[in-house]
């Protein structure tokens, strides 16, 4: 069954242009002009996988993300911005996307991109064990959900499944490319900031629980967990 997907662009020549681009790639798409349509798009039948443009009429794409995670929904998320600079991708991060892509692009660069954020989307029943336990730290691989004691942590897809990998993989130092290889499907390379963001949103959330640094940097490696998962 061809993977659907929801394009919300209101620049009419790249919509209709993506439009047939993808679905010649065998996707089923609804594409909308603006936020509002997109919102009702979303409620009215999930997509697979949405592409927001940020500069829309009416509400922004980074609105429509914020109204999509507020609503609970974990549908994958990809940003296109015409902007480059960091904080305007941050912005994006923050709104609860998964990926953002700067226009002007390459369509094979973002046909990778769809194909890494699709194979992350979770598609396989949940298994009975599905807890992994840290110290005090606990992760709920069925319901992706994370506890820190008895505070849980409101994460998104992305930083759900960096924490899972790290979690997994606790007390082993995960090399960038591994990471990216394993989330994003891609690896952008060194001078790429995703990871190092998703990485700052983690820590961040783990101060507000009031976890110690679980998350440690080895310069010019990679990351680990700490794996008694407390200190």
């Amino acid at each position: 069954m061809a993977h659907r997907l929801l394009l919300a662009d209101d620049d009419r020549a790249i919509r209709e242009s993506l439009e047939r681009a993808l679905e010649l790639e065998g996707y089923a798409v609804v594409s909308v002009a603006d936020g509002v349509e997109a919102l009702s798009a979303v409620r009215r039948e999930t997509p697979d996988l949405v592409i927001l443009d940020v500069m829309m009429p009416g509400i922004d794409g980074l609105g429509v993300c914020r109204v999509i995670r507020a609503d609970g929904l974990r549908v994958p998320v990809l940003m296109l911005t015409a902007r480059v600079e960091l904080d305007a991708r941050v912005a994006g991060l923050d709104a609860g996307a998964d990926d953002y892509l700067a226009k002007p692009f390459e369509l094979d660069e973002l046909l990778a991109r769809l194909r890494a954020l699709l194979r992350r989307a979770p598609t396989e029943p949940s298994t009975p064990a599905g807890q992994l336990v840290l110290g005090g730290l606990r992760i709920d691989t069925d319901s992706r959900r994370v506890w820190w004691h008895s505070h849980q942590l409101d994460l998104s897809k992305t930083e759900f499944d960096l924490l899972e990998l790290l979690g997994r993989n606790a007390g082993v130092v995960l090399t960038h490319s591994a990471i990216y290889d394993r989330i994003w499907g891609y690896d952008f390379g060194p001078d790429s900031k995703n990871l190092a963001v998703y990485i700052s949103y983690l820590r961040r959330k783990f101060d507000i629980a009031g976890a110690p640094a679980l998350i440690r940097t080895v310069r010019g490696v990679g990351y680990s967990l700490n794996g008694s998962g407390a200190r």
